[in-house]
């Protein structure tokens, strides 16, 4: 019970700040119809509301089990199974992140279906999977994660010069997009979880990172689809 209401005095520091905000603005300078504020704020306690129960769920759920699964998975599979293993992860959570969803609606609508939705939600998702996979590899084998974000951004920067203007910013939007409320607590945790069992591994240098090493995955994946759609 406390916990639930800590969770809600977290989510009430970061909504009413802004509701306050926009009813101050109202009643100087703005003229809205009294529909409009009201409809703002049925909107708004629909906003809180559904914001405690979705970061409760993720931490009385998500994190615990993602940690779980990163504890179990060095004490049940060869290392190549856990690589194998982990990008799945990445890449089911990530298709199912509602930002993702929401880029790829938004580049299918204004490309008029030349960027199709499915094909960019499974580039995305194997972007990060593969990311994954070697934000595990990185964890295991102790590499500094400076050489995989120069490497990766390197390699972002070579393919710039070859992928069509199109493709560029969605890449790096889909790079953003990943980075959100389902996909950060889930792979974070995930990392966190294999670090506390592998010795001599700081859960604190090596548990983190995995998010900067996962955004990368999906800008490439992304200009590798425009230069095949090109």
């Amino acid at each position: 019970m406390g916990e639930a209401k800590r969770q809600l005095v977290e989510v009430l520091k970061a909504v009413l700040p802004i509701t306050v905000l926009v009813l101050i603005l109202q009643f100087t300078i703005l003229t809205l119809p009294l529909v409009s504020v009201l409809r703002f704020l049925i909107g708004t306690v629909m906003v809180i509301l559904g914001l405690f129960l979705f970061l409760y769920g993720v931490k009385i759920s998500l994190l615990p089990m993602g940690e779980a699964i990163g504890a179990q998975l060095p004490q049940r599979m060869p290392f190549g199974l856990i690589l194998v293993v982990s990008g799945i992860i990445g890449m089911v959570i990530t298709m199912a992140e509602p930002d993702v969803r929401v880029l790829a609606y938004q580049v299918d609508l204004v490309s008029g279906g030349e960027i199709n939705k499915g094909i960019l939600i499974l580039a995305v998702g194997l972007g990060v999977g593969l990311s994954v996979s070697l934000a595990m590899l990185r964890i295991v084998l102790g590499i500094r994660i400076a050489y995989i974000l120069l490497a990766g951004y390197l390699l972002v920067l070579l393919l710039s010069f070859f992928v069509p203007p199109q493709f560029v910013p969605v890449a790096f939007d889909s790079g953003g997009v990943t980075t959100g409320p389902i996909t950060v607590p889930f792979i974070l945790s995930l990392g966190i979880g294999m670090v506390s069992v592998l010795g001599g591994k700081s859960a604190l240098k090596d548990g983190f990172g995995l998010i900067g090493i996962a955004s990368i995955g999906p800008i490439i994946s992304v200009m590798i689809l425009g230069i095949i759609f090109r």
